[in-house]
């Protein structure tokens, strides 16, 4: 039961580490078998080729995917990537990630993902346009607001949702704000939605320091790996609770303050100048640095497999929260289990980006929206019981490993719904 025998699904380490994971959550919750091997493939995937004619009249073509991994207990839901090394397999790892995920904290949705293999930082505006649409026609029979939602992802933002909901919509001749979410406000969007799953990140940060019995304040010291979408958001809210941010990363490298680097001030620096190289608040230091550094709290919230075999001894963070989706790989994550470092693990860290898409597309079914306060207070209201129950579920199973309790507790709720939707035909 232990093997992984998944054919195509396999070129992927995110996907191996899922499936891994799986399995031992499986053992651990002594999971029916059939049930087990369900989980362990996606219900259905698509490629498809996606050609567009550059600005200099040329035509290249992309390859896109979408990967459905379970939807029994809702319509799929999971972002659309786009990044030179996209693959099936990985999109397929994330897909599954987000069905426990989406299990995890509650929702009435499935999990699923999609990605382009392109890297869009070489592609103008209007190629990305271009690219945009045409992939949102060619998974279009799949997608919809009762079948799979699609959210931005690495590489895609609420400017590529906007133009995935235009071409749907002008496909269907009627506009369907829900077929998507991370939308800018103005079509449909959601208020909290672009900073949801850094702030959700804190959330758990939080209640992780209270179940220790620990207070955040001036003398806790956290690094992030990966200033973007989800870091970004994580560190300055790490600051306004009174923490030291003394590290962050973006693609230019690292970048370290041992006295606390002002997270405003470098966001300021960073819109006018796209990247941190030359910020006088704190000096460069590799990547590689960065994750060694002696820190309470570590927030890896840029790409999967970060920290793996090779580097897995250096790390001296405290608490690991993860911030990206499968940051650490399933040998390095027992290692820092054994170590006694508490992972806060992706599928509940963060969660947050899911759970107001989810409102998002709620508010959008009732043409009803709601403040960000009252956003805020809804995505909190989620997190924390579901926190308290992967907690509940360590203790329970008398295990120190936050990550399989995750897994347990998502893969319980959907173990019961496939149960008892039973198998057609």
């Amino acid at each position: 039961m232990g093997e992984i025998n998944s054919g195509i699904w396999e070129e992927s380490p995110l996907y191996r580490n899922a499936v891994l994971q799986l399995n031992e959550a499986g053992s651990t919750m002594h999971l029916d078998p059939n049930v087990l091997e369900r989980l362990k493939r996606p219900k259905r995937a698509l490629v498809v080729s996606v050609p567009i004619r550059l600005d200099d009249g040329a035509i290249a073509v992309f390859e896109g995917y979408r990967v459905q991994h379970n939807m029994t207990l809702g319509p799929g839901k999971g972002g659309i990537r786009y990044h030179q090394d996209v693959n099936l397999s990985e999109v397929a790892g994330l897909a599954m990630l987000m069905t426990f995920k989406c299990s995890l904290v509650g929702l009435p949705l499935g999990g699923a993902k999609g990605g382009i293999r392109v890297d869009p930082n070489l592609l103008s505006r209007q190629e990305k346009q271009a690219l945009t649409r045409r992939y949102t026609t060619e998974i279009n029979m799949i997608i919809g607001p009762d079948r799979d939602i699609p959210a931005p992802d690495v590489g895609t933002d609420a400017q590529t949702m906007a133009w995935m909901m235009d071409t749907f919509s002008q496909e269907r001749g009627y506009a369907i704000p829900g077929v998507v979410t991370g939308k800018p406000v103005e079509i449909g969007g959601s208020l909290g939605r672009a900073e949801s799953t850094g702030r959700g990140v804190v959330y758990t940060i939080v209640q992780a320091y209270q179940k220790l019995g620990m207070n955040l304040g001036p003398s806790t010291t956290v690094s992030v790996h990966g200033f973007g979408k989800v870091g970004a958001v994580a560190a300055e809210e790490m600051e306004m609770l009174g923490c030291k941010v003394v590290a962050v990363s973006d693609v230019s490298g690292g970048y370290y303050n041992k006295n606390g680097i002002k997270i405003r001030e470098l966001t300021q620096y960073l819109a006018k100048n796209r990247t941190m190289v030359g910020f006088p608040g704190a000096e460069p230091i590799t990547n590689d640095e960065l994750i060694a550094l002696k820190v309470d709290i570590f927030i890896p919230a840029a790409i999967d497999g970060v920290i793996h075999g090779d580097n897995v001894n250096r790390v001296s963070a405290k608490v690991i929260a993860e911030g990206a989706n499968g940051p650490i790989t399933a040998d390095a994550h027992k290692v820092l289990v054994d170590k006694g470092v508490l992972i806060i693990p992706d599928i509940l860290c963060n969660a947050g980006g899911v759970i107001v898409s989810y409102f998002e597309w709620v508010q959008g079914l009732q043409n009803f929206f709601w403040s960000e306060n009252e956003v805020n207070d809804k995505l909190k209201a989620t997190m924390i019981p579901a926190f308290d129950r992967v907690w509940s579920c360590m203790e329970k199973y008398k295990i120190r490993d936050m990550k399989t309790a995750a897994l347990i507790t998502g893969v319980e709720r959907l173990k019961k719904a496939m149960l008892l939707r039973g198998l057609f035909p």
